[in-house]
């Protein structure tokens, strides 16, 4: 008996002290970030939708308060929408924050993290990140680029002034997006892809599908043991086929570039610069052509959309705003004389425009949820418990509309700049639509160098009107789904001739 009794206690010694030691650690250990509670096995994953999810966050962090947490799946997560709290994520612990999330359709189409945006951060993203800032993003090189911008913008102002002789209706998102993918397919690939029929409509659809493998919901993501289920519906397999037509256009790029005899008629694209990198071989990492397609794409997604994006929504604000629509015109106008074309010194006379831009910037974020990062190690923010491997999303839609940061944040007012050292490039947090930090995007240059060419321009050239019977009102700001906010319905307005 007594035998008994002593195998019994040593058998549950180890159990007790396991049990009072987990509860001692859970009493000393900070909680973690209030949050909404979530159903066994998919946590709060019924609650969100991917489509409309910065609104969806940006209502429960008014519940919840600025930094809350979520269960998705197997997968810890937190939600900032505060600058004080994004300053303590994005700067004080950047560190631990830097990493990303290892999410399906983001590996599969950049290559496995094999380029800027989605790599996870190690050795190998310091590398691949400063032979782009560099050779690619560099003021230098972004300089060397003007004249393909300036061509380009000057043949968008050619069709409106056509449009506007002929009093045609200007569908300006059409035109804008059309825009944005010249100037990154000649700087990156040293063509266009716009005028080229059934080109262009293979470039938009991929470009398309593109956007919506990186939103769509996998459910290996958050619940490995039923990845079945991404199989049983076609997702692996719709992922597959589109990863393999990127493949094969990348692949055609490079032969094109590799071939020499190949007619050309850029002097030296990005395509070029990496090839030539390749040859050199003068790095810690051996370029191969899957680095190449990873950045290529980074390019071809990420410049051509967020460029787009922005100036549509500024035309957007700048027509459902009369007064400012007029202030910075006159701006313009007086300031750059009586040009027919306004270049990129001439930008830099114009305060009122950038504050026009930044805020569009702040209203209309390019990504209204910052790429997610994910935690390294467990740290402490705002006095509560983050574990490691946690997915970080940053609200920047929530953020940029905070009333403690900003009067009257849904009046679009770009006054509020004028007298003020609030910039966009990462050192502000009340204002962070490229991100900041490590992993702040990198092609912020070459991106606001487009955006104040196209603007500007677009402005000097030509008044602009609401199409006859509409009114303000019947501008709808919607968005489509997907990484950038897209305004849904295309904006068309009557551009008038400077001269009439």
């Amino acid at each position: 008996m007594v035998s008994l009794l002593l195998l019994l206690l040593c058998l549950t010694l180890p159990l007790l002290l396991l049990f009072f030691f987990h509860k001692h650690k859970t009493i000393n250990n900070p909680p973690l970030p209030p949050g909404p509670r979530g159903l066994p096995i998919i946590g709060n994953l019924h609650q969100l939708d991917n489509s409309v999810l910065y609104l969806q966050l940006s209502t429960l962090s008014k519940i919840y308060g600025p930094l809350f947490s979520l269960q998705l799946g197997s997968r810890p997560a937190i939600v900032v929408s505060s600058p004080e709290i994004a300053k303590k994520v994005l700067k004080n612990n950047d560190l631990v924050f830097s990493n990303r999330p290892k999410l399906l359709g983001q590996q599969k189409l950049s290559y496995n993290g094999l380029e800027v945006v989605f790599s996870p951060y190690n050795d190998y993203w310091r590398e691949i990140r400063k032979i782009c800032v560099v050779h690619i993003f560099s003021s230098k090189r972004v300089s060397c680029f003007y004249s393909t911008r300036e061509f380009e913008v000057k043949q968008m102002i050619k069709k409106i002034s056509g449009h506007a002789s002929s009093s045609v209706v200007t569908n300006l998102s059409e035109l804008l997006i059309s825009l944005s993918n010249s100037i990154i397919c000649r700087i990156a690939f040293g063509r266009r892809y716009v005028d080229e029929g059934s080109e262009t409509k293979r470039f938009h659809r991929l470009l398309s599908e593109f956007e919506a493998m990186m939103v769509t919901f996998f459910v290996s993501d958050y619940i490995p043991f039923m990845g079945w289920i991404d199989e049983l519906t076609g997702l692996n397999a719709r992922l597959e086929r589109i990863f393999k037509e990127f493949d094969k256009f990348y692949q055609e790029v490079i032969d094109e570039h590799l071939d020499p005899n190949t007619q050309r008629t850029e002097e030296h694209d990005i395509v070029d610069v990496l090839l030539q990198l390749k040859k050199q071989s003068s790095f810690s990492i051996d370029l191969t052509y899957e680095h190449i397609k990873g950045v290529l794409m980074d390019l071809l997604v990420a410049a051509t959309d967020t460029t787009s994006a922005t100036s549509i929504w500024a035309m957007t604000a700048l027509i459902k705003n009369p007064r400012v629509m007029k202030k910075v015109q006159e701006e313009i106008r007086n300031l750059g004389g009586k040009k027919d074309f306004l270049d990129e010194d001439d930008v830099q006379k114009f305060p009122y425009l950038k504050a026009v831009i930044k805020e569009t910037l702040r209203l209309h974020p390019p990504n209204p949820l910052l790429v997610p990062r994910e935690s390294s190690e467990k740290c402490i923010i705002d006095g509560y418990h983050i574990p490691a491997k946690t997915v970080v999303y940053v609200n920047a839609w929530a953020i940029h509309r905070d009333p403690e940061a900003w009067k009257d944040p849904e009046e679009f007012y770009p006054e509020r700049f004028l007298d003020s050292a609030i910039d966009f490039r990462g050192q502000d947090f009340e204002l962070i639509p490229f991100g900041a930090g490590r992993r702040i995007c990198p092609g912020l240059p070459m991106g606001v160098a487009t955006l104040e060419l196209i603007l500007a321009n677009l402005l000097n050239s030509f008044g602009w009107e609401l199409p006859r019977g509409l009114v303000k009102e019947d501008i709808d700001t919607e968005v489509l789904p997907g990484i950038t906010q897209h305004k849904k319905n295309p904006l068309c307005l009557s551009a008038k001739s400077r001269m009439d």
